[in-house]
């Protein structure tokens, strides 16, 4: 399985079977994404290989031990050691191709965004809308 960031500066593969793949709903993760929660999985280090663009990422780590590790150029958050272990952290967006794993564990839902919630009348579209017009037009009429 072959990864990459956003602009293709950072590749990477995957050798073998992926793991499932966790959601972590911390409000780490929410900053770091921007996004409801953070899709990911661990795989062995021996079964992770650096192809390009190891020059181009960038680590920020917090006190407390958090990391994260992005492309300098494009922003997206890219595959880090965990720790002291013998495991990558993989961002499961990044990974290119059709997979079988499924998310299967969500962890810190007790701290998950108060938006984080899918209503029974959300608008769901199969591809994009024709423009942002009609994606504004949307969310007004859902709004309320």
């Amino acid at each position: 399985m072959k990864g990459e960031c956003l602009c293709g500066a950072v590749n990477f593969d995957i050798n073998g079977e992926l793991p499932n793949i966790y959601q972590c709903h911390c409000s780490l993760c929410r900053k770091v994404t921007g996004a409801a929660a953070n899709a990911a999985t661990f795989v062995r280090q021996a079964d992770f290989r650096w192809l390009s663009g190891q020059d181009s990422i960038t680590s920020f780590q917090k006190p407390t031990g958090y990391r994260s590790d992005f492309c300098s150029t494009c922003g997206s958050p890219v595959p880090n050691p965990l720790g002291h272990s013998d495991l990558v952290w993989v961002p499961a967006g990044l990974l290119d191709g059709k997979f079988t794993s499924e998310i299967t564990v969500h962890l810190h839902v007790d701290s998950s965004a108060t938006w984080e919630k899918d209503a029974a009348t959300c608008l769901r579209f199969g591809a994009g809308p024709d423009s942002l017009d009609a994606l504004n037009q949307a969310l007004q009429k859902t709004a309320g």
